[in-house]
């Protein structure tokens, strides 16, 4: 006797001439059909009943969902980027095809499990990253490539853009749920930060162009390649004391203003009077910041050689937004107005900027011990 489902259970059966068991059910009035394109009848019975259990909780069920292959799925990511004016693209794009398409490419994302997840975050742990090819000097010697394990914070930024993958499956109806990635803990936090005449030293090491550009960046915490090299003379106004960015221009895409210290005064009134210059010899340069006209790409060499030279050798640009940060706290700004003036949205961010130095506890001691001899004497 041939055996039936329940009414209502839906169906399982092979068409003619395939390999694979195919489903059928209702739902919203209309007879679905899909492959569950497995030759085992187990899958098949499977799929059937999560198409069921999809219907009771009252999911839209559709045969393509949970169809969304990691292709798919990585176009929506960049879809959404470009969209959104994202400037990261292109990290992303190279994140997407150096590590996460070899590992995860050709696969459903409904196929990815934390089990896949957890053995990429393993392997790309065990990946190093060339830090200097190998090379040959003039007299013939040999010179090793030299290496670095691949850090946690790579990984995370990875894997960061993966789970994106998944909540935008999700988000469009294309994926009904999307597995739990695990990050991985960062404990590469920098802490740099420049004293005052440590900057004086690196600064006096810079062309005067470059010069320009760290001690406007060490006073305002604006970011070096992103904000104070494609600063305009559009968004300076010496007479009203402002200097200030767009909205779209930053990281944050909220615009930001400084009004000027007599430092960034200072600074800001050389480069108009070279940029006064230039003009008189029938050249026009909309950038603050530039080297003879020309816009300035990059400093990284000269800021390496300049911080060698000031006994300072590791830093990077960035330490100046963690100097800005600092100095604003030690003088006594607002923690709402020196995270308006350095464009910082949240609060932790900031405090992980706002660096305690040896001056600080030391400066905290001495407070200490003028407590403690006052006291002694109201009780003398």
């Amino acid at each position: 006797m041939k055996r039936t489902r329940p009414k209502g259970t839906g169906s399982i059966y092979k068409l003619k001439g395939t390999r694979f068991w195919w489903i059928s059910y209702y739902s919203g009035g209309k007879r679905r059909a899909e492959s569950s394109e497995s030759t085992r009848k187990g899958d098949a019975e499977r799929l059937l009943a999560q198409r069921l259990g999809d219907k009771a909780r009252g999911v839209v069920v559709a045969p393509g969902v949970g169809r969304i292959t990691f292709e798919e799925a990585a176009q929506a990511v960049l879809d959404d980027f470009r969209a959104n004016g994202k400037r990261s693209i292109d990290v992303v794009e190279r994140r997407i095809e150096k590590h996460l398409a070899p590992a995860f490419g050709g696969r459903r994302m409904a196929g990815i499990s934390v089990a896949h997840v957890a053995a990429y975050t393993a392997k790309r742990k065990g990946d190093v990253v060339v830090v200097r090819k190998a090379r040959k000097e003039e007299d013939g010697t040999d010179v090793p490539a030299v290496t670095r394990p691949v850090s946690n914070g790579e990984v995370n930024r990875e894997l960061q853009v993966l789970k994106r993958m998944f909540n935008l499956a999700v988000q469009q109806g294309r994926l009904l749920s999307r597995p739990h990635v695990a990050m991985l803990r960062e404990d590469n936090v920098r802490t740099g930060f420049f004293e005052p005449d440590q900057l004086a030293a690196v600064v006096r090491r810079l062309p005067l162009e470059l010069g320009a550009v760290i001690r406007f960046a060490a006073v305002t915490g604006w970011r070096v390649p992103s904000e104070v090299l494609l600063l305009q003379w559009k968004n300076v106004d010496l007479r009203a004391g402002e200097v200030w960015l767009d909205p779209g221009a930053t990281k944050n895409r909220e615009g930001r203003t400084w009004p000027l210290t007599a430092e960034l005064r200072a600074v800001l009134e050389a480069q108009w009077a070279e940029h006064e210059r230039l003009r008189t010899g029938g050249r026009l340069c909309p950038w603050v910041f530039h080297r003879d006209g020309e816009r300035i790409i990059s400093l990284h060499r000269a800021w390496r050689t300049a911080c060698r030279g000031a006994g300072c050798p590791g830093r990077i640009p960035h330490d100046l937004r963690r100097t800005a940060v600092r100095n604003l706290v030690r003088a006594g700004v607002p923690e709402a107005v020196a995270m308006k003036l350095t464009g910082h949205k949240t609060r932790s961010v900031f405090e992980r900027y706002n660096i305690v130095s040896s001056g600080d506890l030391r400066a905290a001691v001495r407070l200490l011990d003028g407590a403690s001899a006052t006291r002694r004497l109201k009780n003398s």
